[in-house]
């Protein structure tokens, strides 16, 4: 590990010295890839140095003890060198976590889609209180949200919600949220006071760069199409309606919600990039399904990751059983404590893996 974190700290330095190079500040692409790699190893090197600082620290304690010292300044330096040796293994565990691979996607920004499942309007009103619970939580994060394509019912509820969360690390926060979210709660629907149980589900994707997914325009068929439901003025008047099928995969996306049937276009586009980045990482992880059933990773879309009980006012994660009963506050998006269980479970089962 000290061999690698060595190369990374000789890497960083020649980082500094080249992004300060006016040779290099010329050549504005290169220049920007170098800004950001240091920028990636900036977290790790900044820990190793105060890793070794600890470690000088330890060496000079040790040393001071060989001499002979009073009572009382020995029990000082003794001190020291216990609270210098808890932090050099504090260190040590940041180390490895920051030496795991990263995900490529965890700084891209998302494009989340909500359906209502089983339960009828009540899913579709459960996908609503989704929905608004991501919006809020983005609102804290200081993140920007845009929808792309919505289908309400008339109770308000939401059949089909896409929308892209646009923010430094959306990706790697939200990326545990997909698979199918159950409620268990009264419906506004029902008259007799039974508890239902619904669901809802939620696909988590990195939005994808042109960059990332290049796209034959010959491999699309594009339809246009009178718009219809809930509208502003005039969107139900024109053939503003885009349908976009990506002829090799069979993928079809729809957006309807603007006026102009470019921007529709525009939107639809988004969405197919980033349904198709998905879909060719989750045939590339597909060759190491075992590894990923350990990690609870960005989950199986069809797996239940998590129940929101309201008679008892509480969430329950259900893949690292955890319960926090705290369902109203976590509906208004204060769903950061629920994230970093998730994240610290990944992050110590993919440790146990590279240990293996």
């Amino acid at each position: 590990m000290l061999e690698k974190l060595d190369f990374i700290e000789k890497r960083f330095e020649e980082l500094d010295r080249a992004i300060a190079d006016p040779e290099i500040i010329a050549r504005q692409d290169e220049w920007k890839k170098l800004v950001i790699e240091r920028s990636n190893l900036e977290e790790i090197v900044s820990v190793y140095r105060e890793y070794k600082e600890v470690n000088k620290g330890i060496r000079d304690a040790q040393e001071m003890l060989e001499d002979k010292l009073d009572k009382e300044f020995k029990e000082l330096v003794e001190q020291e060198l216990e609270e210098l040796k808890e932090k050099k293994q504090q260190l040590e565990d940041q180390l490895k976590i920051l030496l795991l691979p990263k995900d490529p996607n965890d700084e891209k920004n998302v494009v989340v889609e909500i359906r209502g499942g089983a339960g009828g309007e009540e899913a579709a009103l459960f996908a609503a209180d989704l929905y608004r619970m991501y919006i809020r939580y983005a609102e804290r994060k200081g993140w920007k949200t845009e929808v792309l394509s919505a289908n309400y019912t008339d109770l308000g509820g939401i059949k089909e919600m896409i929308f892209v969360i646009e923010g430094k690390g959306a990706y790697s926060r939200l990326k545990y949220e997909s698979g199918v979210h159950r409620v268990q709660r009264i419906p506004a629907t029902e008259s007799g006071g039974r508890i239902h149980t619904s669901t809802s589900t939620v696909a988590v994707l990195p939005e994808a760069e042109d960059v990332d997914v290049e796209i034959n325009p010959n491999d699309l068929r594009i339809d246009v199409f009178r718009s219809s439901g809930h509208g502003g003025q005039s969107v139900n008047t024109t053939d503003s309606a885009v349908r976009v099928t990506h002829l090799p995969t069979g993928l079809v996306v729809t957006c309807q919600d603007e006026k102009s049937q470019l921007k529709n276009k525009e939107k639809a586009l988004r969405v197919l990039r980033a349904r198709l980045l998905d879909m060719a990482q989750r045939e590339k992880e597909a060759e190491y399904a075992q590894t990923r059933k350990s990690q609870v990773g960005t989950g199986d879309r069809s797996e239940r990751i998590r129940t929101y009980n309201f008679p008892q006012g509480r969430v329950t994660d259900h893949r690292i059983g955890l319960t926090l009963y705290q369902l109203e506050a976590f509906l208004d998006g204060d769903i950061d404590e629920m994230i970093d269980a998730l994240i610290t479970n990944d992050q110590a089962e993919r440790l146990k893996n590279a240990e293996m």
